[in-house]
C-alpha cells in the first residue's frame, strides 16, 4: 500500500518552502522601518535629519528640495529594485532547474541570498543606501529564481492526491514570511534606528538553514528519470519520498511523459511562444498570474494604513499586522480546500469575492466623510479582500503552471509565468500611487472591473486539474481543438526539425 505522506517528503517540502519564506520576508521587511532607514540615508549623505525649518533663504529652500528628492529617489530604488531583480532572474529558472537539478539549483541560489543578507546586514558600517540597494537587487534576483524553482520542485515530488495542498504551501510560506517581517519590524523589536540593519540581514538565517537541510532532500524523480534517464536513481528517490509501495504507476506515468518529452525535444522560451500546441495552456497560465497581481492585492496593502487611520485606529500598524494574520489563516484554509473543492472552484470564489470587496471598498471611501461608519465598511472590505485572495488567486497560479505543462516545456512556461508575475507586480507598485492621485477614492473601481474580467475568463477557459495526471490535463486542451491531432503532429515535427537544425 502506498504511503502518500512520509517524513522525507515533509522534510523536502518544508526545506523547499524556506525559499518562499525568504521571498515573503523580502517583500515585507522594507516597509515598517522606512522612516529610520531614510534618516540613516540622510546622515550618510550629510543631509539634515528631522529638521523642518520655516525661515530659510530661497537658496537653502532649493537645497532642501534637492536633498528631499535625493532621499525619495534612494528609498524608491531600495523598494523597486527588488521586483526588477526578480524580472531579470525569472528567465533563468529553466536553466538553473535543468543544469544541475532542482535540489542543487536551490542550494547554489542560496549563495545569492547570503551575499544579499551580508550587504544589508552590514549597511550601517558603510555607504548604507548603496549597500541596501545592492542587497535588495541581489535578493530580488534570488527570489525570482526561488519563486519558480520551489513550486516546480514541490509539484514534481508531491503525490497526485496531495499535489494541490502541497503546492499551496509556497504561498503559505510567502505570507508567513511577510507576517514575520511585519512583526519583527515593530519599533520595539528590530524596526528602530539601532537594529534596522539586523532586520534586513536576518534573512541570511533562512538561507543558511535551507542550505543545511537541502543535502538531506531527494532530487525530483521526474527530473532524474525524464531529463537524465536515470531510472534506478529515480526509483530510489521515489522510495525515499513515498516509502515502500508499488511504484509501477508512477514509473508508467513518468515513462509516458518521457516519451512525450523525447518527441518535444527541449522547448525553449522562444519555441514555447511559437508552438501552437501549447498556446492555450500558456495563455491560461499567464492570465492567472496577471489576475493575481492586477487584482489590486498589493495596492490594498499599500492603502490599508490610510484606511485604518481614517477609521480612527490608534495604531494602524497593528491593524496591518492583523491583515497579515488573516492572510496566513486563509492561506492555511486554502491548503485544506484546494484538493477537495478544486482549483477552478476556488479561483472563481476568490476572484468574484474580491470583485465585490473592491466595490465595497469604493463605496466606503466615497461616503467616508458623509457617514463615519463607512470607514468600518472599508476595513471589513480590506480583510475580506485579503481572505478571498488567499483562498484561490494567491496560491493557485504558482503551482498550476507546473500542472498545465509536461516536462519538456515546463521550465520555459514557469519562467514566462514568473516574468509576467514580477513585471505586473512592478507595474502596480510603481504606478498605483499616480493612478490613486488621479482617481482618488474611485481607484478600486479599476480593480473591480479587472477582477470581473478575470472571473469571466476563469469561468470560460480554465479547466479543473484536481486529481488529474499531467497527460490528462494536456488532453483537456486538445480535445476541443479542430484538427487537434494534426496540429500537434505538425508542431512536434517543427520542434524536432528546429532542434536538429
Amino acid at each position: 500500500m502506498e504511503k502518500q505522506l512520509t517524513g522525507t517528503l515533509a522534510l523536502a517540502v518544508f526545506t523547499a518552502a524556506l525559499g518562499s519564506l525568504q521571498y515573503g520576508y523580502g517583500i515585507g521587511v522594507i516597509n515598517a522601518p522606512q522612516e529610520v532607514i531614510t534618516q540613516h540615508y540622510a546622515r550618510t549623505l550629510g543631509f539634515p535629519v528631522g529638521t523642518e525649518r520655516s525661515n530659510v533663504t530661497p537658496a537653502e529652500g532649493d537645497e532642501l528640495q534637492v536633498q528631499k528628492f535625493s532621499l525619495t529617489m534612494y528609498w524608491s530604488l531600495s523598494v523597486a529594485i527588488f521586483p526588477v531583480g526578480g524580472i531579470i532572474s525569472s528567465f533563468l529558472v529553466g536553466f538553473i532547474a535543468d543544469f544541475r537539478g532542482r535540489v542543487k539549483g536551490m542550494l547554489v541560489m542560496n549563495v545569492l541570498a547570503l551575499a544579499a543578507s551580508l550587504l544589508m546586514g552590514l549597511a550601517k558600517m558603510g555607504t548604507s543606501h548603496i549597500m541596501v540597494i545592492a542587497g535588495r537587487a541581489i535578493m530580488g534576483f534570488y527570489c525570482g529564481l526561488s519563486s519558480g524553482l520551489v513550486p516546480m520542485y514541490i509539484g514534481e515530488i508531491a503525490p497526485l492526491k496531495y499535489r494541490g495542498a502541497l503546492g499551496t504551501l509556497h504561498q503559505l510560506a510567502v505570507v508567513i514570511g511577510i507576517l514575520i517581517s511585519q512583526v519583527l519590524g515593530l519599533d520595539f523589536l528590530l524596526g528602530n534606528d539601532d537594529m534596522w540593519h539586523v532586520l534586513l540581514g536576518l534573512s541570511g538565517v533562512i538561507a543558511l538553514l535551507q542550505s543545511l537541510l537541502l543535502p538531506l532532500c531527494p532530487e525530483s524523480p521526474r527530473y532524474l528519470y525524464i531529463k537524465l534517464g536515470k531510472k534506478e536513481e529515480a526509483c530510489k528517490s521515489l522510495k525515499r519520498l513515498k516509502g515502500d509501495y508499488d511504484m509501477s504507476k508512477d514509473i508508467s506515468e513518468m515513462q509516458k511523459e518521457k516519451e512525450e518529452a523525447m518527441k518535444e525535444s527541449k522547448v525553449s522560451i522562444w519555441r514555447l511562444l511559437r508552438a501552437e500546441q501549447y498556446r492555450q495552456q500558456l495563455f491560461v497560465a499567464l492570465m492567472l498570474h496577471l489576475s493575481q497581481q492586477l487584482s489590486g492585492i498589493n495596492a490594498i496593502f499599500y492603502y490599508s494604513t490610510d484606511i485604518f487611520h481614517n477609521a480612527r485606529v490608534a495604531q494602524p500598524v497593528y491593524a496591518t499586522i492583523g491583515v497579515g494574520v488573516v492572510n496566513t489563516f486563509f492561506t492555511l484554509l486554502s491548503v485544506v480546500l484546494v484538493d477537495r473543492a478544486g482549483r477552478r472552484t476556488l479561483l472563481l470564489i476568490g476572484l468574484s469575492g474580491m470583485c465585490c470587496c473592491a466595490v465595497g471598498m469604493t463605496i466606503g471611501l466615497v461616503y467616508l466623510n458623509t457617514y463615519s461608519w463607512m470607514s468600518y465598511l472599508s476595513m471589513v472590505a480590506v480583510f475580506l479582500f485579503v481572505s478571498f485572495f488567499e483562498i484561490g488567486p494567491g496560491p493557485i497560479p504558482w503551482f498550476i503552471v507546473a500542472e498545465l505543462f509536461s516536462q519538456g516545456p515546463r521550465p520555459a512556461a514557469i519562467a514566462l509565468a514568473g516574468f509576467c508575475n514580477w513585471t505586473s507586480n512592478f507595474i502596480v507598485g510603481m504606478f498605483f500611487p499616480y493612478v490613486k492621485h488621479y482617481c482618488d477614492v474611485y481607484v478600486f473601481i479599476i480593480f473591480a472591473v479587472l477582477l470581473f474580467g478575470f472571473t469571466i475568463f476563469t469561468s470560460l477557459r480554465v479547466p479543473e486539474t484536481k486529481g488529474k495526471t499531467f497527460e490528462e490535463i494536456s488532453a483537456l486542451f486538445q480535445k476541443n481543438r479542430p484538427a487537434g491531432r494534426q496540429v500537434v503532429a505538425t508542431e512536434l515535427q517543427l520542434l524536432k526539425g528546429t532542434s536538429e537544425a
